[in-house]
């Protein structure tokens, strides 16, 4: 029988924090305790970072009841990052792979969307390319339910329902506010995908119009359209709850975040050329 590769674990969480997060390091953790193979579990804070940077936690120190607390816990308990590793850099795969061997790593579990996958493709063959036997395991979580490979990705199910609950809030403020047209923007994640924003319909169909009133999400976006179906929204029930997802393009595909840019860059020359004036 082939011997089990020995060694120590390491496991980092990156992306948007979701309450899956934690609840798959907790299942990572209490899984690895069960094979003798495996000697030490490591974390590293804030994602591929933490690997970097070396700062690492023995997570074999914590107590049972704090790992199985971790279940119900939301957001990241490692922390997260926003980092992804190049092909073009050398350097950090090879700093990887440096702390890796310090620490004798073999087990490698990274959880996050599409990005923690792509980095956790990279240090694996960047292992095979260096001759260093490792195992690399991509845990899935991606809150707006865009990885690729996958039906629904654990992370969506947590993330659908703070929406919910924040929809459904949103709305319940500004019908209080019954003396006052309110219009209230929330945006919710998915750059090239709108699944949390598609989860809802406006509900003018509806005698009280329940939140929201108006998706505000199609693409292409076009500004007259959108502004008169809210106003509608307006003139009917005194407010307006939109929510948006952060893909939002117009015509050319451009995102409507680079319209408040362009916004900024002009005004900006235009104070220049003023105060060069006077």
């Amino acid at each position: 029988m082939a011997s089990y590769l020995r060694g120590n674990c390491i496991v980092a969480q990156s992306g948007s924090p979701s309450a899956v997060a934690n609840a798959s390091l907790a299942g990572i953790i209490q899984e690895a305790l069960q094979y003798e193979e495996i000697e030490e579990i490591y974390g590293a804070l804030n994602g591929v970072l933490g690997i970097l940077n070396e700062d690492l936690l023995d997570l074999t120190e914590e107590k049972n009841k704090t790992i199985e607390a971790l279940k119900y816990t939301p957001g990241a308990a490692l922390g997260s990052c926003r980092f992804r590793l190049t092909t073009e850099n050398k350097d950090d795969l090879t700093r990887v792979l440096e702390v890796f061997k310090a620490h004798n790593i073999r087990y490698f579990f990274y959880i996050g969307g599409n990005d923690s996958m792509e980095t956790a493709d990279k240090i694996n063959k960047a292992a095979q390319e260096a001759q260093y036997e490792l195992r690399v395991i991509g845990v899935p979580k991606a809150i707006d339910n865009d990885l690729s490979h996958t039906d629904h990705c654990p992370g969506y199910g947590s993330a659908i329902k703070f929406l919910a609950t924040l929809v459904l809030e949103s709305g319940r403020d500004t019908e209080a506010l019954a003396t006052a047209e309110t219009a209230s923007v929330i945006e919710v994640m998915g750059h090239h995908t709108g699944w949390l924003r598609r989860r809802y319909r406006p509900g003018q169909e509806e005698p009280r119009g329940r939140a929201p009133h108006h998706p505000g999400a199609r693409i292409p976006f076009h500004e007259e359209k959108f502004i008169g179906e809210v106003a509608q929204s307006l003139t009917r029930f005194n407010r307006a709850v939109i929510v948006v997802g952060e893909g939002l393009r117009d015509a050319h595909g451009k995102y409507l975040s680079q319209w408040a840019e362009v916004s900024c860059a002009m005004r900006s020359t235009a104070h220049n050329s003023a105060a060069s004036a006077m």
